[in-house]
């Protein structure tokens, strides 16, 4: 066998002589024509592909968009502490039997992001919460991160932890019924951002959605840039579009399947705490210029997040931007900005449930028209106006 191996060496490599500045060199010569050079082709999505266009596509349908309900337990703890409620598992399956029980919810709610506990927890006659959304056809989908911790050697910045075992954990996820995840990592202006973070957050989003993709889920990506700050409109434009540049290199790199994802990025704003405000329509402006930028047409769904905005300012924000035909469908993703009102209308009591789901569905309905480029703030409560900003905000 040695002996084989050598001459099989020998046959492929041939050495030849030639002159080079009056040297007599030895070169290689070039590989027989009949040579053939050996591919390696990148394995996508791992035979999901299909699955993963149609959830993305039915995610990403008119005048539809996706209700974030998925608050770590000690963040629906200080939710239900707002209106006097305890941190109880049965306060808060009592919160998310209400949200996902509401009749009528799947004309403008097309998917749903879970927290752990909901995907498994069922309503209190019985019915596993997945199912109650699929009578509504809304899909379920599944927050799949860890959470953020302090990112070493960075201008007192976050990096975002939860790929170890994440393959396992979507798998599971798949099986109990979830088709979509979420990943959330955050971008601060006013720490930097330093090019040690930037490059952190997209390579985690890139790591994560192939393996969820490997796995079945459509992969929401979600590099926040936080509203906390004084900063110009100007200024997130800039690190907007540096953080979109480096994210969507590093999920080709992964070879992750564009047509079999969801965005969900901020909307291009001021800082919270800015002195000049920006109206919707340049909001819409600087936004839509960023996305035209950086987001290749093949991505299906752009699902903004509110960031703290007000119901109605997020509302007005997203319709701005659908006055004219976009290559991707423009849509929503709200956790506050659709249930600040709902939860202080309910108020802990099964008597308010009804009025609960009733002002859900006002602002989902909102939220749709505004998908469509429809919705008008006339008529919208004084509460609904109110901005939720919170400094550091996290799930």
């Amino acid at each position: 066998m040695a002996v084989s191996s050598n001459m099989a060496l020998k046959s492929s490599v041939s050495l030849g002589k030639t002159d080079f500045m009056g040297k007599t060199v030895l070169r290689q010569s070039a590989a027989p024509a009949s040579a053939k050079p050996t591919v390696s082709l990148a394995v996508r999505a791992a035979g999901y592909e299909d699955e993963l266009v149609k959830t993305a596509k039915s995610i990403a349908s008119p005048g539809r968009g996706i209700l974030a309900m998925d608050e770590s337990n000690a963040t629906c703890g200080l939710r239900l502490a707002s209106i006097g409620l305890e941190n109880t598992e049965a306060n808060r399956q009592a919160y998310r039997q209400l949200l996902v029980t509401t009749k009528g919810l799947g004309e403008y709610i097309s998917g749903a992001i879970l927290f752990e506990e909901t995907l498994y927890q069922s309503t209190t006659d019985g019915k596993k919460m997945v199912d109650a959304l699929a009578e509504e056809n809304i899909v379920p989908g599944i927050k799949v991160d860890k959470g953020l911790v302090p990112l070493a050697g960075s201008n007192n910045e976050s990096w975002c932890q939860g790929l170890d075992g994440l393959a396992s954990r979507t798998a599971a996820y798949y099986k109990q019924g979830a088709r979509f995840a979420k990943w959330r990592t955050v971008i601060s202006i006013p720490n930097g951002p330093s090019e040690l973070a930037v490059t952190e957050a997209a390579w985690g989003l890139a790591r994560y959605a192939a393996i969820a993709q490997d796995n079945g889920l459509v992969p929401i990506v979600e590099p926040e840039i936080l509203l906390d700050g004084e900063h110009s409109i100007d200024t997130t434009l800039e690190v907007a579009e540096k953080v979109w540049a480096k994210t969507f290199y590093f999920l080709a790199e992964n070879n992750v399947l564009f047509e079999g994802i969801l965005l969900k990025p901020s909307m291009v704003t001021p800082g919270a705490s800015a002195k000049v405000r920006s109206t919707p329509e340049e909001v819409a402006k600087y936004t839509l210029t960023l996305l035209k930028r950086r987001v290749p047409p093949a991505v299906p769904g752009i699902m903004f997040l509110s960031g703290g905005q007000s119901e109605v300012e997020a509302t007005l924000n997203l319709n701005a931007m659908n006055q004219s035909p976009n290559p991707w469908h423009v849509s929503f993703s709200y956790a506050r900005a659709l249930q600040n009102t709902v939860l202080k209308t309910w108020k802990g009591q099964p008597e308010n449930i009804e009025s609960a789901q009733k002002a859900l569905l006002l602002r989902a309905k909102a939220n749709s028209h505004a998908q469509l480029g429809k919705y008008s703030a006339e008529g919208e409560a004084e509460e609904a106006r109110k901005g939720m900003f919170q400094a550091n905000y996290s799930y």
